[in-house]
């Protein structure tokens, strides 16, 4: 199934090195493909590579671990990932649909604009800052496009 990112789409999260589980707004599917395949097919849809994504991403934000990425421009699709975007237990969350965060022991729960919660065997301090990166990336971006328009006019 060929699948692409999108507005809709609130995580990727790995099964097996082969299949991975799409939540969406309103569906949840099982996809025959790694996260980081979808990531990247994605990324090429919309213009370009995972990898000049990630590059983009080191550029503006400092060469940092685990960088989060703007798969697609004009709608500031924002992806971030939870660990080693290489390692098969990756998962990719989408920073514009998060409405909070929880700590729950040694887990986060990320709660969704929709009412959708997911639990991740991931630290809550490790989730806060990918989402802190996430939001310098799209206020970055944001601000380097108004600046840009401006100094056209």
């Amino acid at each position: 199934m060929e699948y692409e990112i999108n507005n809709e789409t609130l995580a990727l999260i790995p099964i097996t090195a082969t299949t991975t589980k799409v939540v969406e707004l309103e569906n949840d599917f099982v996809i025959k493909k790694s996260a980081i395949e979808i990531v990247s097919d994605s990324c090429n849809y919309f213009g370009s590579s995972l990898e000049g994504r990630l590059k983009g991403s080191k550029n503006i934000l400092g060469s940092i671990y685990k960088v989060p990425i703007i798969i697609e421009e004009s709608n500031n699709i924002i992806f971030f990932p939870t660990m080693s975007p290489q390692l098969r237990k990756n998962s990719w969350i989408s920073h514009n649909n998060i409405l909070k965060c929880e700590k729950k022991h040694n887990k986060t729960i990320i709660y969704f604009k929709n009412s959708k919660k997911i639990e991740l065997n991931i630290p809550y301090l490790s989730i806060s800052n990918q989402i802190v990166r996430s939001t310098l990336l799209k206020s970055i971006s944001k601000n380097r496009k108004t600046f840009q328009k401006t100094a056209i006019n």
